[in-house]
This record gives structure tokens, sequence and C-alpha cells, in this order.
């Protein structure tokens, strides 16, 4: 049924409640950076405060490097996010959109306890002018939080096709709340066809005693279909699984790569044990599809299978923020046990 059948275990007595159960979001947050920002342009966002303040920047293309160059000078004026402390640890962060995925985030450094935080730093970004002049820019300032519980502190967004590139200038603009097009807005990446089972514990015969009796999660990872195309040969896509709020190597899967196909079939199975049936309200799969390249992978959209409840085992997690149609196949599964449960599920941001 499958080209590789992959089986590894998942203690998940380790993540319960813990001292250190908080640091999993920031676990997430450095994994999808350092491999290509998984997450979305308001990933890991905490914070509740309202958005305030101004931002000083420039804007210039460098026609001889064919690079366009995000002056950030400074802010003024930023939310507070720590009261008590009356502190904030800003720092500026841009996407080039709504290509954010394949051109990935450029930020600046962060400044402690300041809410006029001055950088004088430019972002750069290699692309051809007229690949530039059909983006928008999204400039958003964050608070930096040293468990990865960052906070939104404002944005402001940029048409570069109306851009008057005359305009060298430093220029101080308002930020504004997250626009709700962005938050809201659903933009297809395409289809995963999978099939999901959980075997309960003791079903599967006698167990050593050596090993406890647990579960085991099967995902079988068949094909996806309409996958963005980032090139004119189309594009080299694999499938990354984790098993959330594990982020560690022993969680990480991932197929085979399936090269020039926008259409690609993995047929690929995950087995995953140490589950208990406790364990499945607060545990979360996370599927991703990425597109291959030597230097670095982009981000094509994914899927997380759970309950979307927004807490594991008592902690609130971002991750945990599964559609209604991902959350309905999970508990398909939680209710149908030693059975596949077959679905088609749309790929998105996360």
């Amino acid at each position: 049924e499958s080209d590789t059948a992959s089986e590894i275990s998942f203690q998940f007595n380790k993540h319960k409640k813990t001292p250190s159960i908080g640091s999993h979001s920031s676990d997430m947050a450095s994994v999808s950076s350092v491999s290509g920002s998984v997450l979305s342009v308001y990933s890991g966002d905490f914070g509740s405060v309202d958005a305030q303040g101004t931002v000083e920047f420039a804007l210039d293309y460098d026609e001889k490097n064919r690079e366009f160059q995000i002056h950030v000078s400074q802010c003024k004026d930023l939310a507070v996010v720590d009261e008590k402390k009356g502190r904030s640890d800003p720092y500026v962060k841009t996407y080039l959109l709504p290509d954010k995925a394949r051109m990935g985030k450029r930020k600046t450094s962060v400044k402690k306890r300041t809410v006029n935080p001055v950088y004088n730093e430019v972002l750069r970004y290699k692309i051809e002018k007229m690949v530039l002049l059909i983006q928008k820019l999204n400039l958003s300032v964050w608070h930096n939080d040293p468990l990865g519980r960052n906070s939104f502190l404002g944005e402001i967004e940029i048409d570069l096709a109306s851009w008057d590139w005359s305009n060298r200038k430093l220029n101080w603009y308002p930020l504004k709340p997250r626009s709700l097009s962005a938050v809201n807005g659903v933009d297809h990446r395409g289809v995963m066809n999978l099939s999901i089972k959980y075997v309960p514990p003791g079903s599967l015969g006698k167990v050593c005693p050596k090993n406890p009796p647990s579960g085991e999660v099967h995902i079988w990872v068949k094909d996806v279909k309409d996958l963005l195309q980032l090139r004119p040969s189309g594009v080299d896509s694999f499938v990354k699984c984790y098993v959330l709020p594990d982020t560690s190597k022993k969680s990480y899967q991932k197929t085979r790569v399936i090269k020039r196909d926008t259409n690609p079939v993995f047929n690929h199975t995950i087995v995953y044990d140490g589950f208990h049936t406790e364990d499945l309200k607060d545990a979360c799969v996370e599927l991703t599809v990425w597109d291959h390249e030597k230097l670095t992978n982009h981000f094509l959209g994914g899927i997380r299978l759970g309950l979307g409840t927004g807490l594991s085992y008592g902690i609130s997690v971002d991750w945990m923020d599964s559609t209604q149609e991902e959350v309905a196949f999970w508990q398909e599964m939680m209710s149908a046990a030693n059975e596949w449960i077959e679905g088609l599920l749309p790929l998105r941001s996360l």
C-alpha cells in the first residue's frame, strides 16, 4: 500500500504538565523559522494589545544589484506589552505578499525595554523589479518574548505597484491593526488526500513486559492535488510530519521528494506509537507540504489534525487551531478504532 513505512515512538507522558511545557510553542516557532516560515504572517501572536504608534522607514530598489531594500529607521510610542514592568521588546518583521512563503521573512534586531526603538537597519530581498511590482510589502512590529509568545504591535501594508520609487526619503507611517483580509483570507493551496487510523492499546495482541502497552496512530499520505506552481517546470514537493507538542527529531518524519509535479503521489505511511487514548485530545498531527530547493525549502501549505481546542495538556498553544473539517476528521478517527478514515483536506497557511 505504500512505498515507505516509518515507525517512531512518541512518549506523551513526558509532555504532560511539567515546568518546561511552556517551551513547546517556542520550539515550534524555531523549527518553523529555520525551515522556511511554516507559520503565517501572524504566527505566535499571544498579545491582546491595541496597535498604536508610528514607524519610520524608506524603500529603495538597487537596479545594479537587483535588490529591494527596506531601511528601517525607528518607531515611536509603541504599545506597552508588559504593563507590570512597563516594557516592550520590539522588532520589525517584513514579508512580501502573497509570496511570503517563497521569499521568506526579514526582521530587525530586538530592542529591549523601549517603546521608542531605534534600528537603522536595512532589510534586503534579491528580487527582479518586475516581480517586485506585483507584490505587497507587509511591515509589522512585534514584541519579542523569550518563550516565543510574541505579541503583535501594529503593521502597515504597501502596494508596491503604486509606490513612488523616486521617494527614497525616510517617512513616518501610522501602525494599524492587522488587516481582516490577511487574517481571514482563504487562498487555494491544494488538497491533501490521506487516511488515518488509531489502534488502541492492547489491540495488537500480547505486549512485551519491557514495553508498556500503548496505542498507535497511522498516517497514510496518499497524494496532493493543485499545488502552487513556483516554477515553469512545476514543483519538487515533499511532506513533513510532526506530532505536536513534540518538535524533536524523534517526532519528525518526511516523504520522498516528487519532482516537477503539482499533483504529486506520495503513498507514504507513517506510524507513531506511544499513544494512549487520552493523549488524542491533547496531540496534533501537523502535515506540511514543501517545495524542495538546494538552499532552502519553501512552504506550500499544511493541515493540523486535532480537536482545535487551543489547549494541550492544559497549556494554551497556538498550534491547536484545527479547522472544522480537520477537527471532524480527527474525531471520526477517535470514534472508529482500528478503521482507516479517509479524507480530502484543503491545505492552508499555518
